[in-house]
C-alpha cells in the first residue's frame, strides 16, 4: 500500500509531519480507520479520538511509521514460537495459511465473518476470545506449564516477563525517575 512506502522509505518526514500537525494526525489516521475498517463496524468518534489522542500526546507518529523502515525487507525470518493467527476479512492485508506454515508453526488459525485492521476495536469480545482460546490451549507448549485458567478477560493470557524484570528496558527505554 502507498502509505506503507512512504513510511518505508521517509518515516521521519511523516513522522515530523504528524507531530507537528494535531490536523495533520487526526487527518492520517482518521483516514486510516475508513480505509481498514469492517464497514459493518461502528466506531464511536470518541474511540477513535482517543487512540488518535495517544499518538498526539505520546508525540510517537514517527516511532510508529519507522516500524516499516525498520522491518526486515525479503524472506521473512522464522520463528520457533507456536504461532495464532487471527484472518480478518476487512483488514489490510490477507493471510494465506500455506504460505505462513513455510515459516511459522502455525497452532491456531481463525478466519473471522467480519472485522478489520482494527480488530480490538471493531470485534473486541471475539478477538479476545480467540487470543484466550489460543494461550489457553497452548500455553503449556510455551511455557512449560499447565495453562492458567482465569474468569477475567484482562487476566486471560498468561504475561512472561522479560529477563530483567522490566519491560520497557527490553523495548529500549529507560524506567523514568521514580519508579
Amino acid at each position: 500500500p502507498p502509505y506503507q512506502a512512504l513510511q518505508a522509505l521517509t518515516p521521519q518526514t511523516i513522522g515530523y509531519a504528524l507531530t507537528d500537525s494535531p490536523v495533520g494526525q487526526l487527518v492520517w489516521i482518521a483516514e486510516r480507520f475508513a480505509q481498514w475498517t469492517d464497514p459493518r463496524t461502528q466506531i464511536s468518534d470518541d474511540r477513535m479520538l482517543t487512540n488518535i489522542s495517544l499518538y498526539w500526546l505520546t508525540a510517537t507518529a514517527a516511532s510508529s511509521a519507522r516500524l516499516h523502515h525498520d522491518a526486515p525487507r525479503g524472506r521473512p525470518l522464522p520463528c520457533q514460537a507456536p504461532v495464532g493467527v487471527a484472518v480478518l476479512p476487512h483488514d489490510i492485508t490477507q493471510s494465506v495459511r500455506p504460505l505462513a506454515e513455510r515459516l511459522y508453526d502455525i497452532r491456531h488459525w481463525s478466519e473471522f465473518e467480519r472485522g478489520g485492521h482494527f480488530a480490538a476495536m471493531e470485534v473486541p469480545e471475539l478477538l479476545a476470545e480467540d487470543v484466550r482460546g489460543f494461550f489457553l490451549t497452548h500455553a503449556s507448549t510455551t511455557t512449560g506449564s499447565p495453562p492458567a485458567r482465569t474468569p477475567s478477560l484482562t487476566h486471560g493470557a498468561p504475561q512472561s516477563e522479560p529477563s530483567n524484570g522490566d519491560p520497557r528496558q527490553r523495548r529500549g527505554r529507560a524506567p523514568r525517575a521514580g519508579r
